[in-house]
């Protein structure tokens, strides 16, 4: 298994200044999801704003929770938050990538008053529960009332957790799953936040899958053999994949026996029968292919015959 890298750099958020902290945990919590709120004050006007303090935190009750933090610059408390606090509804969009220079536009700080569905260009389409507008452009919605608003601070970058229960919710019928049920990921397009000015695309190359831990037993890493869990070549992505299978599903004696006339292995056997270590060596790296391509049976079979 990888050894972790060093050196590392320690740090105490005390010892630093607000924004030099705040540089360093925005940077590593990474990448985090954005809650495009609108909201709407006592007077009626609208506000629209991104928020990548952001999760969902229960779903029944449906509960999402966004921090409008304080200003690390001067402390000052955003629109949004005071919003919430006259009118306790807010709708929270999720953002593609499509739209996501338009969101990011309508993070500025206009005046108050100003409405940054028309600086940035946003279609207000009615809510049907609550008071704020929602934007038409955002794949996905949600209308909520704020059930409550926690002060985690008074100083430069504190906190306010905003506690939201959704009470409807809007999806792009193209986002939705062939099954009427759940989010395809790969229509979605998500955005999500990094540090500094930089973003990042859920989409493409960067899906992928991983099995649920508890759709299985698994036998752990454990368990393993000892020349799969000492292997140089597999790495504990790897050895992860590997020990999330239970016991009952390991291929037996004969099966392993019987994929030595598969043509790649047949070839790798009988071209390195002189050197046992290279055989070995090449083997592990076939069973690393495997394994990638998402073939874990055969990659225990392999991997086994790399035992000798």
């Amino acid at each position: 298994m990888p050894t972790p890298p060093t050196p590392f750099r320690t740090v105490n958020p005390s010892d630093l200044k607000a924004p030099d902290w705040h540089a360093f945990m925005v940077g590593a919590v990474a990448p985090r999801p954005v809650a495009f709120v609108s909201t709407q004050d006592a007077e009626g006007n609208v506000n629209l704003s991104p928020f990548s303090f952001f999760n969902c935190f229960g779903s029944n009750p449906p509960i999402l929770v966004f921090s409008p933090a304080n200003r690390v610059r001067d402390n000052s408390q955003k629109h949004t938050l005071k919003n919430v606090r006259e009118v306790a509804e807010c709708v929270i969009h999720i953002c593609d990538y499509a739209m996501v220079e338009q969101m990011s536009l309508a993070s500025t700080e206009y005046a108050k008053g100003v409405n940054e569905f028309v600086k940035a260009g946003f279609t207000e389409v009615a809510s049907e529960q609550v008071r704020p507008p929602r934007v038409l452009e955002a794949p996905a919605a949600f209308e909520c009332v704020v059930e409550q608003v926690v002060e985690l601070g008074t100083n430069n970058g504190a906190g306010n957790l905003v506690i939201c229960r959704v009470v409807l919710a809007h999806f792009r019928q193209d986002i939705v799953l062939p099954s009427g049920v759940g989010i395809d990921p790969h229509k979605l397009d998500a955005i999500a936040r990094l540090g500094g000015d930089w973003y990042t695309r859920a989409s493409g190359s960067s899906l992928f899958e991983v099995p649920k831990p508890n759709r299985n037993f698994g036998i752990g890493i454990d368990q393993l053999p000892e020349h799969i869990r000492t292997s140089d070549i597999l790495t504990g992505n790897n050895l992860g994949r590997l020990a999330n299978i239970e016991q009952h599903a390991l291929p037996s004696p004969e099966e392993v026996t019987a994929f030595r006339q598969e043509p790649i292995v047949s070839y790798t056997l009988n071209k390195f029968q002189e050197d046992p270590t290279q055989q070995r060596q090449e083997l592990m790296q076939l069973g690393k292919q495997l394994l990638e391509e998402g073939r874990l049976p055969d990659a225990w079979k392999v991997l086994l015959l790399a035992a000798g």
